[in-house]
């Protein structure tokens, strides 16, 4: 390359996004030798991956393996295979299950990423071929902010709606601890401490330093990142890639300092984050969004596609022909005082005892316990076949509200009121008036409750079988008997959240090979261009088969690309 003009950068590798799976090709990339600069196009660094619950589905990990867990790489490809159906790719698929452990090991033995155990998390399909009942989670080890130094002023906060006063929580275990608060004395002094240390940092840091998830992965990537000499920046978004020949050979970046040439020896890696607020590809792939605005994402507001927008205009072809173009999971619209509005994610209420979904005719329509994206299927599946619109209303009554809380609502004893002034939550003295003001079908409301509540006094779910899996059960409340998922609704007031359909992230995106290098028309590599995340499509083939089968393979190709952009054959 010729000698660079000053808004010019040289270096071997450009890595577009800064969520898990970019920083993993990054790290991967400097580890194995190469200058690395990552560019990220917000103020924060971290992506999706920040907000989310920052689980890895990586079978036969040795984190889980250490715990004396059991499984093989070939039980797991029979689980993927049943999962993706017509669109499993065995070819990437092989690489995952080879190389997902490996990563994990080499990540721990050269970085600051540590794993921690999460072997009691199901499969979301336990009784499918090739499922487990616990072992293929793992989650991101805690870690302290401060670690990063002056890099934690930059790190994307988590997701304010999953918070408790701005505070993480790293297990469902811990959060149990919060739910059983005014019944534990144990709980109790647990939650105590917790508040009163988060407190503490809130006052010297103006956020919490104990990074548990998601932001704990982030953290622990960035560190790596940062202390191996990695070049993170932000505000800086790519808007071309270079190309010389046919090859990828760096990408143009619009700078508070102006456009800047960055030029890449080795390759580029594309880690935007797919395309969850990218309105005209939502109108073509979400079924639900017709107008791309009819879907609500808790994803960062500039995942708007940009990797696989560049992708295209290098010659790349997608993946969109898939069952599902994303994650859907219902969501609820949070509205505050300031005329923002939130968008909360519904990962646990559902499961609880005393807790119900119901369409607009008052009918329920699936398993609520079933995974968040099953729900999202069967909303839409349902709401389109009525010809409405995709909505539905999770139901609770008064003791499952106080002890549970419902939603952005948190139980006893934080007080509800204002969600209920906000319209956020409805409330009904009786059943009839709470479908009165949420438009429900009355009759319809009372016969379900009714038919619902016979059976749930015994454990039992006749329509849809709540509670019988391992799945189900995990998320349930334990002490619950005889069915940790089920309870009837009988003290009133009743209350209601309305919930639509949103996404953890999107499957479609374009076609990588096994060494996550980005496919032409011809099916053959473009040369020097990767991608990863969930700019790259899904190895599940549009299915959701179990807690971390976005940043599983994210980290996973992510440390495929940056050891195949080192010239390090890993298959």
């Amino acid at each position: 390359m010729k000698e660079p003009a000053s808004n010019e950068v040289e270096c071997d590798v450009v890595v577009l996004g800064s969520g898990a799976g970019g920083l993993s090709a990054a790290l991967s990339a400097r580890l194995a030798g190469l200058n690395v600069h990552v560019l990220e196009k917000e103020g924060y660094f971290g992506g999706t991956t920040a907000r989310s619950g920052g689980v890895l589905w990586i079978p036969g990990n040795p984190v889980n393996a250490r715990q004396g867990v059991i499984d093989s790489a070939e039980k797991a490809r029979t689980y993927i295979q049943d999962q993706a159906g017509d669109f499993f790719d065995e070819a990437r698929v092989a690489a995952f299950l080879k190389h997902g452990p490996e990563m994990v090991d080499y990540f721990e033995a050269k970085s600051s990423v540590r794993f921690v155990q999460n072997a009691a998390f199901p499969d979301y399909h336990p009784f499918a071929p090739g499922a487990v009942e616990g072992g293929r989670s793992i989650v991101a080890a805690p870690i302290r902010g401060t670690e990063l130094g002056a890099a934690f002023s930059l790190l994307r906060p988590p997701l304010k709606e999953i918070t408790f006063v701005g505070m993480m929580f790293n297990a469902s275990a811990e959060v149990q601890h919060f739910f059983r608060a005014t019944t534990s004395l144990s709980s109790f002094f647990y939650v105590i401490r917790r508040l009163l240390a988060h407190g503490a940092e809130m006052l010297r840091y103006g956020r919490a330093v104990r990074l548990t998830n998601g932001n704990a992965l982030v953290a622990r990537l960035a560190k790596s990142c940062l202390e191996s000499g990695v070049k993170i920046h932000v505000g800086e978004a790519a808007v071309a890639l270079l190309r010389e020949g046919g090859r990828v050979t760096g990408v143009v970046a619009d700078t508070p300092d102006g456009p800047r040439r960055y030029l890449a020896r080795n390759g580029v890696v594309l880690a935007c984050g797919g395309f969850p607020h990218d309105v005209e590809r939502k109108s073509r792939l979400f079924p639900h969004a017709p107008n791309g605005t009819e879907h609500l994402s808790p994803a960062p507001q500039g995942n708007t596609g940009d990797g696989i927008r560049l992708g295209h205009e290098a010659g790349a072809i997608t993946v969109d022909d898939i069952p599902n173009a994303a994650a859907w999971i219902p969501v609820s619209e949070v509205p505050y005082r300031d005329g923002t509005k939130g968008r909360f994610p519904h990962l646990i209420d559902r499961y609880k005892p005393g807790i119900i979904a119901v369409l607009k005719n008052g009918h329920r329509f699936v398993n609520e316990a079933d995974s968040y994206h099953d729900v999202g299927q069967a909303m839409i599946r349902e709401c389109t076949a009525m010809g409405q619109p995709v909505e539905a209303w999770l139901i609770c009554d008064a003791k499952a509200l106080r002890k549970y809380g419902m939603g952005f609502v948190k139980p006893f004893p934080v007080p509800h009121l204002h969600h209920l002034r906000s319209g956020y939550l409805l409330r009904g003295r009786t059943l009839r008036e709470l479908a009165r003001h949420t438009g429900i079908d009355a009759d319809g409301l009372a016969d379900t409750v009714a038919r619902f509540n016979h059976a749930a006094a015994g454990g039992e779910d006749p329509d849809f079988g709540r509670g019988r899996s391992a799945y189900n059960r995990f998320l349930g409340d334990a002490d619950h008997e005889p069915n940790p998922c089920l309870a009837p609704l009988e003290m009133g007031p009743f209350f209601a959240i309305r919930i639509v359909v949103g996404d953890l992230g999107t499957f479609a995106g374009l076609k990588t090979d096994e060494h996550a290098r980005v496919l032409a028309e011809d099916g053959q590599p473009i040369p020097g261009l990767n991608a990863v995340g969930n700019d790259m499509a899904s190895i599940m083939g549009g299915n959701y088969p179990g807690g971390g089968i976005t940043l599983g393979p994210a980290m996973t190709f992510g440390y495929i690309a940056g050891q195949t952009l080192a010239g390090k054959s890993l298959l």
